[in-house]
């Protein structure tokens, strides 16, 4: 269960600054320890990237998890809340609606390319109301244009809005070594597999197999991400043994586990 801690909400406190400014784009660093924060909303669009650590972003359509190398995109007047999965240096840029306009109108992973995570960290350098005419406005401007060309990787946990599979969800991603079968989960409402199968595809667009994968992949990162072994995120998880996960892991992500931290090592 993750606690609001009095850091985050302090943090939101004094965003007033960096949504009102005049400027087409703002940037905001803060490290966080484990906790959430509060569930809120900007009028702001936002890019939520972390330096170091794994986020996990909830909003009413959907959960993302955010490694490093990837950033969350979330429009204004979105409400989200943001699971700190591990101490977290989130760096975040906030986008004037109309500075943004052909960027998504939904939530999204997006991959953060190295010249996007070096114009972050540079914008960073600048003061918060930087000349617009001057470094801070050619980064920001770069940034925008540097946005619109990044991928979106597969790596989204939407959530149905039908209660019963909303709640099913919810307990999925709280235990994702669950080994329930569709049928088995079945048995708890009163309905059949058959039926639970078609609104959860309906409802996500994904299997539930397709699904609770997605959910356990989440929970990877963030094990990984504090340095446990495969093999002992694999038993977690549910797997039958460290190669079944990672043939799981490669052929979702292109990488095996072990090396997947190393990448983002290699490119810091």
């Amino acid at each position: 269960m993750f606690q609001t801690n009095p850091t985050f909400i302090n943090s939101l406190v004094d965003d007033h600054l960096y949504q009102n400014l005049p400027h087409p784009v703002t940037a905001k660093a803060r490290d966080y320890a484990s906790g959430a924060t509060p569930i809120h909303r900007h009028p702001r669009a936002q890019l939520i990237y972390a330096g170091k650590g794994v986020m996990r972003i909830e909003t009413e359509a959907g959960c993302w998890v955010v490694p490093p190398l990837r950033g969350v995109w979330v429009p204004a007047g979105t409400d989200h809340q943001v699971m700190m999965l591990g101490p977290v240096e989130m760096r975040t840029l906030y986008f004037r609606p109309d500075a943004a306009p052909n960027l998504p109108t939904y939530c999204c992973l997006l991959e953060v390319s190295p010249l996007l995570r070096a114009l972050i960290f540079a914008l960073l350098e600048e003061k918060v109301d930087y000349d617009q005419a001057g470094r801070g406005g050619m980064i920001a401007a770069l940034a925008l244009t540097e946005l619109r060309f990044l991928k979106i990787p597969a790596l989204h946990l939407p959530l149905p809005q039908e209660p019963r599979l909303e709640r099913l969800c919810r307990e999925l991603i709280a235990n994702p070594h669950a080994t329930d079968t569709l049928e088995d989960l079945a048995d708890r409402y009163p309905t059949s597999s058959k039926t639970l199968a078609r609104l959860f595809k309906r409802e996500t667009g994904m299997g539930f197999s397709q699904w609770r994968q997605q959910a356990r992949l989440v929970e990877a990162l963030a094990q990984l991400s504090k340095g446990m072994p495969v093999a002992r995120v694999a038993e977690q998880l549910g797997y039958r043994s460290a190669s079944a996960f990672s043939a799981m892991f490669k052929r979702v992500l292109a990488i095996e586990p072990r090396r997947y931290f190393e990448q983002v090592s290699e490119e810091s």
